[in-house]
């Protein structure tokens, strides 16, 4: 783990469970600080993790290598281009966390001249079961990359994207895929319920099948599609589930959902970036 000062920029969930998995990495605590205009998650934050804190943003990445950026997308710019004058002074690795925020307007509101990592967690960070999309800028350099891999990484898997636009992609499947996940269980509880399981019942039997599914396909060499062939006996009770969803276009549906999530995802990039010309 690299020994760096890094700072975070905002003290809320997800720079909390990033530093929460930093430091059960072995990340020294009296490297990070973080900074928040709220006095009360400052003060959480020191007496949980004994990290450095600081109200003013500038202030606080002064002695940066690495900066990350979680703040909200709505008060980014403000918050960047209060930064922007420290940063082109230092010249630390700024890696944003928010989403739809394109690299080209977050460099514009930081002065320009940066190296700039965009990355776009998911929601599972926060139990360090994350799944994190990674695009590097122009002049990111290779141990860079690795600085903002290995940060990332505390809270999950985390894969790099070479075309930043694949990063609405990223955005459709894992940042807001969790959802999907959440509303096929609901739909299977509610059926269960129908079919006279008791509610408690129904939610036990439900998120330890899926539990206990995401981890075959993770630790097996089969791909999904295999892996349900391999569960579907020919005349049975799968396979006749299977055809219902299959005859009810279920690929289609999700084709339709994601691709759906992928163009909102560039419809709010575009509009936080509006003022660009």
């Amino acid at each position: 783990m690299t020994s760096s000062r890094l700072t975070f920029v905002g003290g809320g969930n997800m720079a909390t469970s990033l530093i929460a998995g930093l430091i059960a990495d072995g990340y020294d605590n009296q490297l990070i600080t973080v900074s928040d205009p709220d006095p009360e998650k400052l003060a959480q934050l020191a007496a949980r993790f004994g990290v450095r804190t600081e109200p003013e943003n500038a202030k606080a990445i002064e002695d940066a290598a690495i900066v990350v950026l979680a703040v909200k997308p709505q008060v980014l710019e403000k918050a960047a281009r209060g930064l922007a004058e420290t940063i082109q002074k230092t010249h630390p690795l700024v890696i944003s966390i928010a989403a739809g925020v394109q690299e080209m307007v977050l460099r514009d509101w930081l002065g320009g001249n940066v190296s700039l990592v965009r990355s776009m967690p998911n929601t599972p960070a926060m139990i360090q079961s994350g799944a994190t999309g990674l695009h590097a800028g122009p002049g990111v350099t290779d141990a860079q990359r690795d600085m903002a891999e290995n940060i990332l990484r505390a809270v999950g898997l985390t894969r790099w994207v070479e075309n930043e636009a694949q990063m609405d992609a990223v955005t459709a499947i894992s940042g807001s895929g969790p959802a999907y996940f959440f509303l096929v269980m609901e739909a299977m509880e509610e059926a269960a319920n129908e079919m006279g399981l008791d509610q408690e019942t129904a939610r036990l039997l439900v998120l330890q099948t899926a539990l206990g599914a995401s981890r075959m396909a993770m630790e097996s060499s089969d791909s999904p599609a295999t892996l349900r062939q391999k569960v579907t006996s020919p005349g049975g009770t799968t396979e006749r589930a299977l055809d219902i969803l299959e005859n009810g276009r279920l690929r289609e549906l999700f084709n339709r959902a994601l691709s759906g999530a992928q163009e909102r995802s560039r419809e709010l990039s575009n509009m936080l970036g509006h003022r660009l010309p």
